[in-house]
């Protein structure tokens, strides 16, 4: 996939809804378009990383998604019957039931990356994309269509910006404003904004009362914290740094991420690293395994990894027992559950001050 550089903003742009045939066939009013934003009028222009826009005249009918977080949150939003097919399936029992019954309806075009020939032949309008450029995910992009094979077959291709931007943003990421603002965007595009604005608002709600509780704490009594994903390999740790959505969930949580120094979003170190950090806490960040019984068995290896290995058994966060087990998906994936993971975080963080 072509590089993507970020354009300086988390929000997507929506208020750039084209004309119409309004009086004469000239450009609509700021006041106009934010009439038509409201209403859920179409066409819907939506931006890319570089903000290149892409505008629909009508509500897609027939999507495809890159992995599990592009489904599920159009599965939040109520425009699942519009999915037809995904790469990177959620695991079985990873979503609340009814939408776990809905997902596990989606036709699955590649347990990893979708090969390329089968998604341009797939039959949609849409092609929802996580990982634009990030080569390091699911063994890379592979043989990607390019965006005129994308026109071609007449599949419109738009981004998570959250999540497929990241490493090209321009200053540390500490909140959730880019998930939210993708969540607006794909409201606009199905045609589901109010129930995007009540998935917004409940967000904000949560992360707002994680802050009323320990958002004043002050950057020394913050707790360090490392996320440790054991999936991506144990001889050379990769790290999440200050560009990665992580470091916002960490840092909404009352917690200073250790590798928050580092500009990017993800970043292969040494062990020799993570001992000079020492972090007071460890998320043991395993992937979903497809049940509570295989999770808990990856939250147990990894646990044991830890306490094991001669490079991090001295670890203080190793020494005091102090690991969560909670998955790397909620934490560094773009999706409703980024709020459910701060105040998580926060309630093991700061017993007492998160209810």
């Amino acid at each position: 996939m072509r590089a993507r550089v970020w354009a300086g903003t988390a929000a997507v742009v929506l208020g750039s809804l084209l004309a119409a045939g309004c009086g004469g066939g000239g450009k609509e009013t700021a006041d106009e378009n934010a009439a038509r934003a409201v209403s859920g009028a179409y066409p819907v222009s939506v931006t890319d990383c570089a903000g290149a826009r892409t505008t629909f005249s009508t509500a897609p009918a027939r999507i495809v998604t890159s992995n599990a977080s592009g489904l599920e949150l159009l599965l939040r939003l109520g425009a699942g019957d519009k999915v037809i097919g995904t790469g990177f399936p959620p695991g079985r029992g990873t979503l609340p039931a009814a939408l776990d019954a809905q997902a596990g309806k989606v036709k699955v075009l590649g347990r990893s990356v979708i090969p390329k020939e089968k998604l341009l032949g797939s039959g949609a309008d849409l092609y929802i994309d996580t990982f634009a450029s990030m080569g390091s995910m699911g063994g890379g992009m592979g043989d990607a269509p390019t965006e005129e094979e994308f026109k071609a077959a007449g599949i419109k291709h738009i981004y998570l910006k959250s999540t497929a931007c990241a490493a090209q943003s321009k200053g540390p990421v500490t909140d959730l404003s880019a998930v939210e603002a993708d969540i607006t965007s794909l409201g606009a595009v199905t045609g589901t904004r109010a129930r995007a604005k009540e998935i917004v608002a409940g967000m904000k709600r949560k992360v707002d009362a994680v802050q009323k509780a320990v958002g004043g704490t002050a950057g020394s009594e913050r707790p360090t914290y490392f996320l440790f994903d054991y999936d991506a390999g144990t001889k050379q740790p990769t790290v999440v740094c200050n560009r990665q959505l992580a470091n916002a969930v960490i840092t909404l949580a009352g917690a200073r991420n250790v590798f928050a120094d580092c500009d990017g979003d993800y970043k292969q170190v040494g062990w020799e690293d993570v001992i000079s950090k020492n972090p007071d806490w460890i998320q043991l960040g395993v992937r979903n395994r497809g049940s509570a019984a295989a999770n808990e068995k990856a939250f147990d290896e990894a646990e044991q990894w830890l306490r094991s290995n001669a490079a991090t058994k001295g670890l203080k966060a190793v020494r005091e027992g102090h690991f969560l087990r909670i998955g790397s998906e909620p934490t560094t994936i773009a999706g409703v559950e980024n709020a459910d993971t701060v105040e998580a975080i926060a309630k093991t963080l700061h017993p007492g001050k998160v209810g």
